[in-house]
Formats: structure tokens, C-alpha cells, sequence
């Protein structure tokens, strides 16, 4: 194990039961995060990102066929952990979330401000006008007016839920923050105002993101790192401004030719066919059917292999 990283996830996988079957959202994904680092995970929607923030929490819903691998923080896997401990010592206190939705996981009849406050009176037991205080505090940072916290979800526009959101995930100081399409629902300036406020966060206060979108466009703002995720698996993994200016899997090359720039001329281009189904995943390559770039290894699942310090799980590279 690296001894430099903050998280480290090995054979994470995740599998629900669904009516016609089981669906292997998360199935062996390896990262690692280190500290001070943002990674972003990419990927079309339905490749089971959210499922592997929600696998990291252990924020599982009633339908969970299996539920394994290891997660190791400092030095300790969390996946050994029971749910007493792991809600007391690991969920909002090491690693908290921003959520997809903002208005849907504030709750409507309670105001804001001790929402926010109620992590850190539950986790590090402090009175709550402490917590109310550190609200306070943490609500001019992310800017949000403090008169703010006698105010209601529904009250507040969309960006301001959002930045009420992060800092919620804020509040216990947690060494990671894995933030679940957090702009997805925002107009663009306001993307770029939650983006331009991350990285003033990530700056200040040295904490690790996971940064999960579909948008390439707006990870790149944030991104030390980029982590491409395909039909539940891990296909590549590489430095941002290396993964931006030449990917390496042909699906994240295929991804990079569909986002238009600023600066090119080069005409924008699709992925053809459909992802295939987490019920019956195909054996070998699951991008196999969609790749241009097929050959006849890939009816074998390919391995991920390190090239030039980036991992691509693609037989073009073995």
C-alpha cells in the first residue's frame, strides 16, 4: 500500500439486486487520493459513480447483493469496520459529501444554519452556539450572507443551496470531500462561481476532493488528477494535463473529440452504440462494442497496465 496516500480503494465492488437481475454498478475499481489532491471521476451517466461515492459512505440502499473490497485510510481498513464505528469515527468526520442535489438533501422544515452546525454538534460534541458560531464562520467563506442561517432551503436560490451543501460538508474539517455532480443543476456563471470556490477551499484549507461529473469542461478547472470510468470499472487514470491534451483509452479519447474548444477548429465527433448493461456486462473489454480501435485480444478483459506513470486498462498498452 502507498504510504503517501490519504485514501486507498482496492476491489471495490458494489452490486444491486434489480427485477431482472443483478447490477454490477461498482465492480473492481482501484483508486488511490492523496492529500491535497483533487481527482476527478468521469464518465457517461450510469457507469456507476454516484454508486461508488455511495459505496465509499456506506450510504447503501435496502437492495445491496454484494458489498466488498478494501478501503484503506490511514492505515486502516474501513471496510472491517462495523456501522457504529464507522458512522462515529469515519462518515463526516474523515470523509464527508455535496450531494447531486443540494434541495433534496437539505431538509425543508429546518433552517439551514443548524443543518450545517448539526455534524459537528453530533461529532465533536460542542455546544450549539459553538457550532452555530463555526456555521457562521464557514458560511462567509463559502459565500453565503450570514444572515443566511435563520433561513429555510426553499428560500434560497440554487447556488446558494449549493454552497450551503459544502459547507455542511465543511463543518468537521474531514480530510476528503466527494462532491456528486455538484454544478450539474446550476446555470454556467454559477458553475463557475462553485468551481472558482472550490479551488480557493482546496487551496486553503488543504482538503482532498473527489470531484464525480460528466462535465470534462468544468473538472478540468479543478482536476490535479483524472480517473475515467466506464460500465462500473476504472479505464484509465492519469495527470490532468496530461489526460486533457492526450488521453489514452480510446473511450477517453472519444470523450475528449465530443467537447467543443475555445481554441481548435477540429470538428466534434461521437461515440456511437450504447454502454452495455451492468446485468450481463459483457466478458472481455466493455467498451469492446463502441471502440474503433477493436482487435481480437480484447474478447478478454484487458489488464490495467502503467505507462509513462498514467494506468489505462486497455490492451493497446500491454
Amino acid at each position: 500500500m502507498d504510504e503517501k496516500s490519504l485514501l486507498r480503494v482496492e476491489n471495490l465492488k458494489l452490486y444491486f439486486k434489480a427485477t431482472r437481475g443483478v447490477v454490477q454498478a461498482v465492480d473492481g475499481v482501484d483508486l488511490t487520493v492523496y492529500p491535497n489532491e483533487a481527482i476527478v471521476i468521469i464518465g457517461e451517466s450510469g457507469c456507476g459513480k454516484s454508486s461508488m461515492a455511495k459505496a465509499l459512505l456506506r450510504l447503501l440502499p435496502r437492495n445491496v447483493d454484494t458489498y466488498s473490497g478494501q478501503v484503506y485510510m490511514g492505515g486502516v481498513d474501513l471496510m472491517k469496520l462495523d456501522e457504529d464505528k464507522f458512522r462515529r469515527d469515519i462518515r463526516w468526520v474523515k470523509i464527508s459529501m455535496v450531494p447531486q442535489a443540494a434541495m433534496n438533501s437539505l431538509n425543508p422544515v429546518l433552517r439551514v444554519g443548524d443543518q450545517v452546525a448539526e455534524p459537528m454538534i453530533v461529532h465533536h460534541k460542542v455546544a450549539k452556539d459553538v457550532a452555530l458560531n463555526n456555521a457562521r464562520t464557514l458560511f462567509q467563506r463559502v459565500g453565503v450572507p450570514v444572515d443566511f442561517l435563520s433561513r429555510y432551503a426553499f428560500e434560497l436560490s440554487g447556488g446558494m443551496r449549493q454552497r450551503v451543501a459544502i459547507a455542511m460538508s465543511l463543518i468537521t474539517v474531514p480530510d476528503l470531500v466527494i462532491l456528486d455532480e455538484p454544478t450539474s443543476a446550476l446555470d454556467v456563471l454559477t458553475q463557475a462561481n462553485i468551481m472558482n470556490l472550490l479551488k480557493q477551499i482546496k487551496k486553503e484549507i488543504a482538503t482532498s476532493f473527489i470531484l464525480i461529473t460528466h462535465d470534462i469542461a468544468t473538472s478540468s478547472e479543478l482536476a490535479d488528477r483524472v480517473a475515467v470510468m466506464y460500465a462500473g470499472q476504472i479505464i484509465e487514470v492519469g495527470r490532468n494535463y496530461e489526460f486533457f491534451t492526450k488521453p489514452l483509452h480510446p473511450y477517453s479519447a472519444a470523450l475528449m473529440a465530443s467537447v467543443p474548444r475555445l481554441r481548435s477548429n477540429a470538428d466534434l465527433d461521437f461515440i456511437g452504440g450504447q454502454p452495455p448493461s451492468l446485468i450481463n456486462p459483457p466478458t472481455g473489454c466493455r467498451f469492446a462494442a463502441r471502440c474503433p480501435k477493436v482487435h481480437d485480444r480484447c474478447v478478454k478483459e484487458p489488464p490495467m497496465v502503467e505507462t509513462d506513470g498514467r494506468l489505462v486498462k486497455c490492451w493497446l498498452y500491454t
